[in-house]
């Protein structure tokens, strides 16, 4: 083939494989499958191969990622990158339509609704029709350059189509980075099952996804962008938008797939409502509606205030929710090093219980909402999930509170142990550095007695604190070789206490090898993953002296969590804890042979549980699921097969008989258990 067909034959694959990008990420049909466009897709890189020099930045091939950035650069947006008003009340909805409807006088206003999408604001140029920056909204004068990051993302196009006739000279447009539900599950499940530290929220996944330095490692996670909105346009020009949302659909940009032309605010308010009743329906998490005014010539007229556009407002759908005074924050060290700052609160009533603690997820996160100790906040608990701060009550913020800063608020040290800390990037986040932490340690003696783990009743935070406080316990060997003398002498523990806790202890000597290989805390191996090793391991020795290639043979098993195996084997400081282990009498082999049953009405099924049982805890259902073959998770989406619901029961049930999920009561689900229904 001469060069020049080869050229020709390499444009028209990437505009093929782009064009399907676009069909299977964003219009949801496919046209080829996963085979045909693996073949199209190896064609092209084969032919780059060769030809390095026709290589190009909007190459699909460009999408795994390059090498990582020493740190972002500042992009100085072209036109500015305001936040809106917000309300949760109709009746505001009203007035903002009384006050258009003032400055418009005479005038025939109508509105345009779409989904408040719940991700992170980003802003993408295209130039002569091909993508040349990407940037995060920042503090809406500047962001960071993110295009090495959003270049991952498949349903982002990196050269515009001919739709409208031409492909503009200039596009700036702006949007939403987000991680589709669906995607943000698995994702979790990953890392559960890997023993790492799940994301609290989709737009937590995908602001710590887009603060990544390695692209590569962005090219992994599940991301996806909509667009909205036109910064700055040459060669293409739009009156409304209505037309906005059209055009950009027509350059091949995905838009909402769900938004309406409201002929007045009455019409708006319905809309409003059907947009919330497909809310479990949607790809994105939402978490209200923005309403603009269709006609953008009125955009001009009606202007802006200091602070946000009077052309726009977003109205946003309330959750269960509550003011209160946010006392304090703290800063609590996790069994991996992580600190957690957490709002201590003024108690008030919330959704059925008390509430004086809520997560504040990161330091980003209360730099984003600006979360000051001695605010007024407003706190929420939607479904079943913890108590989150989502607000501040700006108006009745005193005068003496001062922006939080982590590093300084510990003093640049670990509040548990006095030693270093840096900033993980991975979870935007503050880890501590010393491996001897106190802090850590009660994590993992915790970790490793919990009831996934080794399952020792009794030995609980307070008593684990004690222990290690104490010098009694250096690592989670040590348990093996407590007294009840030295146990009775702590803090509230009597005699009979201390002989329970000691014969628990010694019980705990007989657990499966899953049990105690979850337990040891090896970095990204969760409950899933240990029953998998001790599935293909008989004894701990044997997975000891596996190679990253035998684990790696392992359905689930990848290469980070195979080096990280058997780099915990390596180590030293493990193996004498092992050792000592081995010598207290610890099970170090598989108890039984576990077979994966393949058939019965729970084989091969996803199944979530929620609510009391009262013929079962939640951890004995969870092993017979299991042992019956179902895959046990702890969200409900349309991969799910089937709700076991107790009483009690919460947004789960809710949200699986929106989705259509198959729902047993606990009668119903002994029959499945006893008669193979």
């Amino acid at each position: 083939m001469a060069d020049a067909d080869e050229q020709s034959r390499l444009e028209s694959l990437k505009a093929a494989i782009e064009r399907h990008n676009h069909l299977y990420y964003v219009e949801a049909r496919p046209e080829i499958s996963d085979r045909e466009y693996d073949r199209l897709y190896d064609e092209l890189k084969r032919l780059e191969a060769v030809h390095p020099e026709w290589v190009t930045p909007d190459s699909p091939t460009q999408r795994v990622g390059g090498q990582p950035l020493k740190q972002f650069a500042s992009v100085r947006h072209l036109k500015p990158m305001m936040s809106l008003d917000n309300t949760y009340s109709f009746d505001e909805l009203r007035e903002f339509d009384a006050r258009v409807r003032k400055l418009l006088p005479g005038e025939n206003v109508r509105y345009v609704l779409e989904p408040k999408v719940d991700g992170c604001s980003i802003s993408v140029r295209y130039e002569q029709g091909r993508m040349t920056l990407g940037a995060t909204r920042g503090d809406g004068a500047t962001g960071d350059d993110i295009t090495a990051n959003l270049r991952t993302i498949r349903s982002l196009p990196l050269r515009l189509t001919a739709g409208m006739g031409r492909v503009p000279e200039f596009l700036e447009v702006r949007g939403e980075a987000y991680m589709p539900v669906d995607g943000f599950r698995a994702l979790n499940e990953q890392r559960a099952l890997a023993g790492e530290e799940v994301f609290a929220n989709p737009r937590n996944a995908t602001a710590g996804s887009l603060k990544q330095l390695d692209s590569r490692i962005v090219a992994k996670r599940p991301l996806a962008v909509v667009f909205y909105a036109v910064g700055v346009a040459e060669g293409v020009t739009f009156e409304s938008q209505e037309a906005v949302l059209r055009g950009l659909r027509n350059l091949g940009l995905p838009t909402p797939a769900n938004w309406w032309l409201c002929g007045d605010m009455e019409d708006v308010i319905r809309r409003s409502e059907e947009l919330r009743g497909l809310e479990a329906s949607l790809a994105y998490e939402i978490d209200g509606a923005v309403v603009k005014v269709n006609n953008l010539g009125q955009w001009q007229k009606l202007g802006m205030t200091a602070k946000a556009p009077r052309f726009a407002i977003a109205y946003k759908y309330s959750h269960e929710q509550a003011q209160t005074v946010l006392r304090s924050i703290t800063v609590q060290v996790g069994r991996t090093g992580v600190l957690t700052p957490v709002a201590e609160l003024e108690p008030v009533a919330l959704a059925g219980s008390t509430v004086s603690r809520a997560t504040l997820h990161n330091e980003e996160e209360i730099r984003r909402k600006d979360i000051r100790e001695g605010d007024t906040v407003v706190i929420e608990k939607a479904g079943e999930v913890i108590p989150a701060v989502v607000s501040v009550v700006q108006s009745r913020r005193q005068s003496h509170t001062r922006p939080f800063d982590l590093a300084g608020h510990v003093h640049g040290k670990c509040p548990a142990c006095g030693g270093p800390i840096h900033r993980d990037p991975e979870f935007v986040a503050w880890r501590c550095d010393n491996i001897a932490c106190p802090a850590q340690l009660r994590r993992s003696v915790e970790h490793f007695a919990g009831r996934q783990g080794m399952d020792i009743e009794g030995l609980g935070e307070v008593l684990v604190t004690q222990l290690v406080h104490r010098g009694l316990v250096h690592d989670v060997a040590d348990l093996y070789s407590l007294t009840v003398e030295q146990v009775s002498a702590l803090d509230r523990m009597g005699e009979k206490s201390a002989s329970n806790v000691i014969t628990a202890i010694a019980e705990s000597r007989k657990q499966d090898l899953w049990r105690l290989i979850h337990s040891l805390g090896i970095p990204h191996v969760g409950e899933g993953a240990a029953r998998k090793l001790s599935e293909n391991f008989e004894t701990l020795d044997l997975l000891a002296a596996a190679g990253a290639e035998e684990l790696q043979r392992i359905p689930d098993i990848g290469p980070v969590m195979a080096a990280q195996v058997v780099d915990f084997f390596a180590n030293g400081r493990n193996q004498q804890v092992i050792a000592k282990l081995k010598a207290a009498g610890v099970n170090l082999r598989r108890l039984e042979d576990l077979q994966v049953v393949s058939v019965g009405p729970f084989a091969g099924k996803t199944v979530v549980v929620t609510g009391t049982l009262s013929r079962y805890s939640r951890d004995q259902i969870h092993e017979i699921l299991r042992q019956k073959g179902a895959k046990v998770t702890d969200s409900v989406s349309k991969k799910t097969h089937c709700l076991i619901a107790g009483t009690e029961a919460g947004s789960k049930l809710e949200k699986a008989r929106k989705l259509g999920v198959a729902v047993l009561d606990e009668d119903q689900l002994d029959q499945w258990l006893s008669e193979g229904a």
